[in-house]
């Protein structure tokens, strides 16, 4: 969980922020709150926090003073500033200190749950991969700009913010490329950055998938095609030995506001990188056709397959596919047609069990696209794709057995006052949280969440029978820094208050 501080001198909003979000499903709690900013700093030096929620104006110190000050002992602190509309001169200031938003009073609720989920996501990414996710753009600006590819900012709302930010984006044209490095290293991402800031009709930020998206904005359409290719040249000649690049390229879109059109399908051409690992550019324009001839060719009934494989049932999900492969033979499909529909199988596969990312999974895949480049027939291209299938199962088995659940119960009992996490045990035990999340609750019948608090509980009862320690030092030392969040819980397992439990005793 990250830990949220909630700063306005209005009772009523303090009260009425806990109340409009699910902050638990979020991956958030409110550590405290306070309705100045000194009073906040005070806490904050006791109680650090991750994400700073303040108004700007308040008595005794402002917003503003407040930020500047926790910068001072939090330098990695997210901030979001709450403001009402007389007061976007402070605005301005505010972006000096890093920001990650600002919203207007009174808050729109489906931005600000946006805000905090990227902000979320951007701590989960600098907790587990700080070299790949360091960001040298302004964070506030990437966040504006991937709200914008996400379709998730409206045209008035994108006018203001690209305005606030000092871009300016009025041309006719734009399009969308993806560049995507491995390794992503620092002096790739400062280079790069360097670059396309000496294009003015070029900008850049990187996205939740590490990938650089690149965006041209331009009137001449004569020029466009010419000078994202010579920018693209110059990016990739900043690849050192050994660095791989790759780029995806989307379609010229006519107006701003179609832009994210040209990002998703420059997503959708980079999943044909992974297919041809010769090629390192890629248009979409290129694939548009015959993408359309490989998904006409496609089952509809995706989904009985997904049930197949995670049920583990080889024997029908090979009786199946041996009627998909011999239905497409007798429609007459020509070779190439069938090795690219054989392709986009493994593609499927990779997504169905993208949560595992095991060594093995990658191996999987990666042998699975060989044995296909190398089919020279129909009864080759099938038995390539059935023999990936047949290995997907083989892991799905193999890793429901895995001990690792074992031995994230076992750090638990050790550290169980520590902020614990899926996203951290994940990156502990070299497993993604998502899929650490499932084989929990396969081997213990709960959620991670649901089982924390019941042993965090479990361990707080023991303390209030066994010591005389305060309730509030207790629940510190069981691992709850929110004296309200540790009552609600307490409560909800046990039935009544820690102190009237104590009072039991």
């Amino acid at each position: 969980m990250y830990k949220v501080f909630i700063v306005d001198d209005e009772p009523f909003i303090l009260s009425g922020l806990q109340d409009i979000l699910d902050w638990e499903r979020l991956g958030l709690t409110i550590v405290g709150q306070a309705e100045n900013g000194q009073e906040a700093l005070e806490q904050l030096r006791e109680v650090p926090a991750d994400i700073l929620i303040t108004d700007i104006s308040m008595p005794v110190m402002t917003g503003l003073e407040l930020i500047r000050a926790a910068q001072e002992f939090l330098p990695e602190l997210k901030v979001v500033v709450l403001s009402g509309y007389d007061e976007f001169i402070y605005v301005k200031e505010g972006l000096s200190l890093g920001i990650e938003n600002y919203l207007l009073k009174p808050i729109n609720l489906e931005e600000f749950q946006s805000t905090l989920e990227t902000i979320a996501e951007k701590l989960n990414v600098s907790r587990l991969d700080t070299e790949w996710y360091e960001y040298t753009n302004s964070v506030l600006k990437d966040n504006v700009l991937l709200r914008w590819m996400r379709r998730q900012i409206d045209p008035e709302e994108l006018s203001e913010r690209l305005n606030l930010l000092g871009l300016s984006i009025s041309s006719r044209y734009i399009q969308v490329a993806l560049v995507q490095a491995e390794p992503a290293t620092e002096a790739f991402r400062k280079n790069a950055a360097a670059l396309v800031g000496a294009h003015a009709s070029f900008f850049m930020f990187w996205d939740s998938d590490s990938d650089l998206v690149l965006i041209h904005n331009y009137a001449d359409e004569s020029r466009g095609a010419e000078e994202m290719a010579s920018i693209l040249q110059e990016i990739t000649g900043l690849g050192a030995p050994g660095q791989r690049l790759r780029v995806a390229v989307g379609a010229v879109m006519d107006g701003v506001q179609a832009a994210p059109a040209s990002y998703e399908q420059a997503k959708q051409a980079q999943e044909f990188l992974e297919i041809y690992p010769e090629r390192s550019l890629i248009y979409y324009e290129q694939l548009k056709e015959r993408k359309e001839d490989i998904e006409a060719a496609l089952p509809e009934d995706w989904s009985e397959y997904s049930k197949l494989i995670m049920a583990k049932n080889l024997p029908a999900l090979t009786g199946r596919l041996e009627l998909y492969f011999s239905a497409k033979c007798m429609e007459g499909l020509t070779p190439e047609l069938l090795r690219e529909i054989s392709l986009e199988w493994i593609l499927y596969f990779r997504m169905l069990i993208k949560e595992i990312r095991s060594e093995m999974e990658r191996e999987l895949i990666a042998q699975g696209l060989t044995a296909i480049h190398r089919a020279n027939s129909l009864p080759g291209l099938s038995a390539a794709v059935m023999q990936t299938a047949g290995s997907i199962i083989e892991l799905l088995d193999r890793e429901l057995k895995s001990p690792v659940v074992n031995q994230v119960l076992n750090y638990i009992e050790k550290s169980y006052s520590e902020d614990l996490s899926l996203k951290k045990l994940g990156f502990m035990f070299n497993i993604h949280p998502v899929y650490l999340g499932q084989l929990f609750h396969k081997m213990t019948g709960e959620s991670f969440a649901e089982y924390m608090n019941r042993y965090r509980i479990e361990k707080a009862k023991e303390q209030l029978r066994s010591t005389n320690h305060k309730v509030h030092e207790i629940a510190r030392s069981v691992g709850y820094w929110e004296m309200g969040y540790f009552y609600k819980q307490f409560k909800k397992y046990v039935g009544i208050s820690p102190t009237e439990f104590k009072g039991l005793l």
